[in-house]
């Protein structure tokens, strides 16, 4: 039977944890640049983000961008029960190592309840990966994510291929800055493919498999995406969407899309 495991990330009940573990570069994505281990100069005591209203304005798309999957509530109110990395200085650093790990784990998890709901027997992997989210800290940094998604893939792929059938292949392709609007791509593998700035405006992407592909700044307005396979809300942040773009019920709609 598979755990019921938090994947939706709650700002609310985060110490503020994105804001702090994790670095970036100054880039087209963030406009200063921010050490691992170091809190955001917008965070506020409170936790949250001094400027969360004009994030994109003031030149940190790379913020509306990211997803932590539910891992910020669960780190902060579960595995460290509610006591901040304010308030135990001591255990800032391996909070935040925690933070990172159980991030990827939750992302795993998403991918596995979807290839569940296509059809697959993933309930004792899906409950191993829980497990590893859900241990203490020793327990969460003892898993190793890149052989666990080396495990994930394979199975991630068989069913996609069961449900896709035969589709046009664009797997790891570079259609970065393509107009694609007059192309068949429902069925199609764009796994891993290059999209970026890509047009694929009134699209039907039913069951193409979207695993991993980057959609930083293509056009999705009006395309239907509620049928597409392994897509995830960092993908669906960093597109550009409109308020005809269908989504499935377990993603959010961005709220800078339209």
């Amino acid at each position: 039977m598979m755990r019921a495991v938090d994947l939706a990330s709650d700002c609310s009940r985060c110490f503020g944890l994105c804001c702090t573990a994790l670095p970036f570069r100054r880039s087209a994505d963030f406009a200063f640049d921010k050490l691992p281990d170091t809190p955001c100069r917008n965070l506020g005591e409170s936790y949250g983000c001094g400027i969360h209203t004009t994030l994109r304005a003031d030149g940190m798309t790379g913020c509306t961008v990211f997803e932590c999957f539910g891992a910020g509530q669960h780190v902060a109110q579960v595995t460290y029960g509610g006591v901040s990395w304010r308030e135990e200085p001591g255990t800032a650093s391996e909070m935040f190592a925690v933070f990172a790990r159980v991030r990827d784990l939750h992302e795993l998890l998403v991918l596995l309840q979807e290839a569940r709901g296509l059809g697959a027997e993933v309930d004792d992997l899906h409950d191993r990966v829980a497990a590893f989210a859900a241990g203490d800290p020793a327990t969460v940094l003892s898993a190793d994510p890149f052989a666990l998604r080396d495990e994930i893939g394979p199975l991630l792929d068989a069913t996609s291929r069961a449900v896709r059938g035969a589709g046009p292949d664009h797997r790891h392709g570079d259609l970065s800055g393509t107009d694609l609007r007059a192309r068949d791509l429902r069925r199609a593998d764009l796994r891993g493919a290059l999209l970026l700035g890509a047009d694929l405006r009134d699209l039907d992407l039913d069951r193409a498999d979207l695993l991993g592909a980057d959609l930083r700044g293509a056009d999705v307005g009006g395309t239907d995406l509620s049928r597409a396979l392994f897509l995830t809300q960092p993908q669906v942040n960093a597109a550009r969407g409109s308020d005809t773009t269908r989504l499935t019920a377990r993603l959010k709609r961005p709220g800078h899309w339209g």
